[in-house]
């Protein structure tokens, strides 16, 4: 490659997904530069490959942590005169995906499994709530002194609960089947990207503890 001149932007997310063992430049970093035909050729360039993912009988995800320094190392190889300016994260994770076919219906199964723990998981820990704060004892009481008889154990107090309960958690989890009510994410959408965050933040640095992230020398 010749000699290039000027500065190039380079992005990277903390972690990318790949199908391909393969991986090239393009596969996980943005770039942009005032000479297009430089972007061509570095969206072009393999960066890893993952080895063991060629056994295809024993395929099987595999993660690597790479440092940006890595890849600007890469970029002066082809392009030593062009600058590089890091915009994105200065360590994060390739993670091979092999793309079998999946039968559907495992997925099916999977969904129903998790629907049906969550059900009776959160029916159970409302109705432990409810017994550990007193909930039909305040409505007794409440109700006795409201409408001045004995409530038989459904009024409108235990009517009205149950329908805000479920009409509560509806609004707070935002979502109803495959819509969700406000564009807002959702609170377990905001976890998700938590919890995601603090794995690939604890799988860097114990990455690089022990020495496995790919560096430059």
């Amino acid at each position: 490659m010749g000699v290039k001149s000027g500065t190039l932007y380079l992005k990277i997310d903390q972690n990318t997904i790949v199908t391909d063992r393969h991986v090239t430049l393009s596969d996980i970093a943005k770039m942009e530069c005032a000479d297009q035909a430089v972007v061509r050729q570095l969206k072009q360039k393999k960066i890893y490959s993952f080895q063991d993912a060629m056994d295809t009988k024993r395929q099987k995800n595999e993660m690597r942590v790479f440092s940006v320094l890595k890849i600007i190392e890469l970029i002066h190889e082809d392009y030593p005169g062009l600058d590089v300016s890091n915009e994105g994260e200065s360590d994060f994770i390739i993670e091979y995906v092999p793309n079998p076919k999946k039968p559907k219906w495992a997925d099916a199964v999977k969904t129903v499994v998790l629907c049906v723990i969550t059900f009776f998981g959160a029916a159970f820990t409302i109705m432990t709530f409810n017994n550990d704060v007193g909930v039909n004892e305040v409505f007794s009481k409440l109700y006795l002194q409201v409408a001045g008889v004995q409530s038989d154990g459904v009024t409108e107090l235990e009517i009205c609960y149950s329908i805000g309960l479920g009409l509560g958690i509806t609004i707070f989890f935002n979502h109803v089947g495959h819509k969700k009510i406000t564009p807002d994410p959702t609170p377990i959408q905001v976890e998700m990207r938590k919890y995601e965050q603090d794995i690939d933040t604890a799988f860097i640095e114990n990455a690089e503890r022990k020495g496995h992230s790919i560096d430059v020398n």
